[in-house]
């Protein structure tokens, strides 16, 4: 009886270890809930658009197209699969007018562009007959990049002075490596004010030579500026202009005075007058007038050297 109680209370020992150990042990080999799958990358609107025509959804492929047309960021070649898949939708859809518009925008960025021979011959023909028209036409839209002409040169030496009424020589060198100056002119004037006169230039082998008229040539300074201009008349280059003309300054004469004296008493009056001069002067009698007791001298004085 004792050991039958006692094989009992082990039991029911057991058992309860059994309940309180359960919970855990289901807890810990519970498995975690799979993570969530990431999400897929939103769809190119130029694929999602070639999705659609092969679909044969060709007017919401349109507007996935149009849309895709409208980003900044484009590249070229999207640009060009772009117009390409718009053509091809267009022309399935028998709206000429769009398609063409659409194979010109793709020729346009890539003029030398071609339609791969396996495409279907119906687009092949559509894409030939557009470009015929476009090229027909100057190819309207192409942006050719020129290169920038070769600079012209004037070198120009010129006077810092003259002396007036003598005509001023202008020499300079001039290089024009294409040919493009079909003019080059003169323009002076004397002083700073009133309307230039202009004369055309003497071409030389190595350059060039003119010259400003001696009658222009007055005190205080003569003004001129050269312009070169094309077949256009537009001008190419210059030394100077209207507004920021060369100077060229114009030296004064210089001026000696004559003295008149009115002598009364011969000779000797007018030796003591002119003696006392502190100038030196050159003398000269004029024929004397009629009549007794009066004599004229006129005196040539030249400023004393400073």
């Amino acid at each position: 009886m004792r050991t039958g109680a006692l094989l009992r209370a082990a039991l029911a020992a057991i058992s309860l270890a059994a309940s309180a150990w359960a919970p855990t042990a289901e807890a810990q080999t519970k498995p975690k809930p799979a993570a969530p799958a990431p999400a897929k990358p939103p769809q190119d609107l130029v694929e999602r658009g070639k999705t659609l025509f092969d679909d044969q959804q060709y007017e919401e492929s349109i507007q996935v197209l149009s849309a895709a047309l409208l980003r900044p960021s484009n590249t070229k070649e999207q640009k060009v699969e772009i117009y390409r898949l718009l053509a091809l939708d267009y022309i399935t859809l028998g709206r000429t007018d769009e398609a063409e518009s659409a194979v010109r925008g793709l020729l346009v960025i890539d003029p030398e562009h071609q339609i791969p021979a396996t495409e279907s011959p119906r687009f092949r023909d559509f894409f030939a007959q557009a470009r015929a028209r476009w090229e027909a036409e100057g190819r309207p839209g192409v942006v050719v990049e020129k290169q920038a002409p070769k600079p012209v040169v004037l070198r120009l030496a010129s006077p810092p002075s003259s002396d007036p009424d003598k005509a001023i020589e202008l020499r300079g060198r001039f290089e024009d490596p294409e040919s493009r100056v079909t003019s080059l002119r003169l323009f002076f004037r004397t002083g700073t004010k009133g309307e230039f006169t202009d004369v055309e230039v003497e071409r030389t082998e190595r350059g060039f030579r003119a010259q400003i008229p001696a009658a222009s040539v007055r005190p205080p300074i003569v003004e001129y500026y050269l312009v070169g201009t094309d077949v256009n008349g537009e001008p190419i280059v210059s030394r100077g202009e209207a507004s920021l003309p060369l100077r060229i300054a114009v030296t004064e004469p210089s001026k000696g005075w004559v003295l008149p004296v009115a002598i009364g008493g011969g000779i000797l009056g007018a030796a003591a007058i002119v003696g006392g001069l502190a100038l030196a002067g050159v003398f000269k009698s004029s024929s004397p007038p009629s009549g007794p007791g009066t004599s004229i001298v006129s005196v040539s004085v030249a400023e004393a050297s400073r």
